[in-house]
């Protein structure tokens, strides 16, 4: 009796001290949990949660609850959060290199390719130079795929941009389709529609394929590019610096491991939900156009060129566009990218 009751006094204290070792972290995302993406944050929570025993607890903020999604890396650096799940985009006010870690535009073909530099190609320690200056540890990115243009004319290749006056996000993607002939306008995503039914814009730069479909765009216009060729912006995992630091190796290991799957899921569901969407295109009267290799070669080119203009602006950028530059070299995408 003795013996039994000293091995229930020593299993209580053991776990008493595993719930006393829990960790708890704060993140923010700026997904809705509805959406593709939002479900599978929830399955990376779960798998944290799980992989680590109990050790690490996550307290998962969605659709930008706490903050603005651009404070996000802010309110993480500051302690308000323990970690930004948003996109790094949102920090290139504070420093343009930022846009290198988030969507080179025109760089990659595929999401695999921009994983690739982050795990194989010096991307991880680029991106970590870059936020280690901020206080924060950059832990990993997710990307579904390349976002498809949809317009109310052809955009079978690079010629057809010029004159094209699409909605664009502000920023680098607005220099590079000015450099190639077209009139972006920057407008708010909620303004597309009556912009498009009016034909104050010819078309738009929305989102993926997918989603294009979800939200009733291929109602409005009949023209479309797919597979994309200009932008596949992702999201990132990034931690207060000294909260990363003070998880163990362990700790850190799964919070790696789990955004991995996270990464390869995403770019699963985008290939399934991307694949469904194609096939009702012709029922909605839908045209698609898959660019030629000359044509995404010489998109290609024009971004780097805009690369460079945005890599004098500080040398946090130059080393990050010599990051991108010297791998896709590397791997073959272009003597230009040499």
């Amino acid at each position: 009796m003795s013996k039994t009751l000293a091995a229930l006094i020593t299993s209580s204290v053991l776990l008493a001290d595993a719930a006393s070792a829990q960790t708890t972290l704060r993140i923010q995302t700026h997904q809705s949990p509805e959406s593709t993406s939002g479900q599978l944050v929830k399955e990376f929570v779960t798998q944290v949660e799980t992989m680590s025993g109990g050790s690490l607890d996550i307290e998962m903020f969605y659709s930008s609850a706490i903050v603005a999604s651009a404070e996000t890396f802010s309110a993480a650096m500051n302690g308000i959060l323990d970690c930004d799940m948003t996109n790094p985009s949102y920090q290139t006010g504070i420093n343009p290199a930022f846009q290198f870690a988030a969507d080179t535009m025109g760089g990659y073909d595929t999401p695999v390719e921009f994983l690739t530099w982050i795990s194989y190609g010096g991307g991880r320690e680029a991106i970590n130079e870059l936020y280690h200056t901020n206080d924060m540890e950059f832990v990993g990115s997710y990307l579904g795929g390349q976002e498809s243009m949809n317009s109310s004319k052809p955009l079978a290749g690079i010629e057809d941009l010029k004159g094209w006056k699409f909605r664009s996000p502000p920023g680098m993607e607005s220099e590079i389709f000015a450099e190639l002939g077209s009139a972006p306008v920057v407008m708010d995503f909620t303004e597309i529609f009556t912009a498009l039914e009016t034909g104050i814009i010819d078309g738009a730069d929305a989102s993926t394929l997918a989603n294009n479909v979800g939200l009733g765009i291929y109602d409005v216009v009949k023209h479309t590019t797919y597979p994309g060729f200009h932008s596949m912006s992702s999201d990132h995992l990034a931690c207060n610096k000294t909260v990363w630091d003070g998880l163990d190796p362990a700790q850190q290991t799964i919070l790696t491991t789990a955004m991995d799957s996270l990464a390869l899921n995403l770019m699963m569901r985008t290939t399934v939900e991307n694949g469904e969407a194609l096939t009702k295109l012709p029922e909605l009267g839908v045209t698609f156009y898959d660019w030629s290799v000359e044509d995404r070669a010489a998109f290609r080119e024009a971004a780097i060129s805009r690369w460079d203009v945005w890599a004098a602006k500080t040398p946090e950028a130059q080393d990050m566009v010599d990051s991108h530059k010297a791998f896709l070299a590397r791997i073959g995408l272009g003597p230009q990218a040499e």
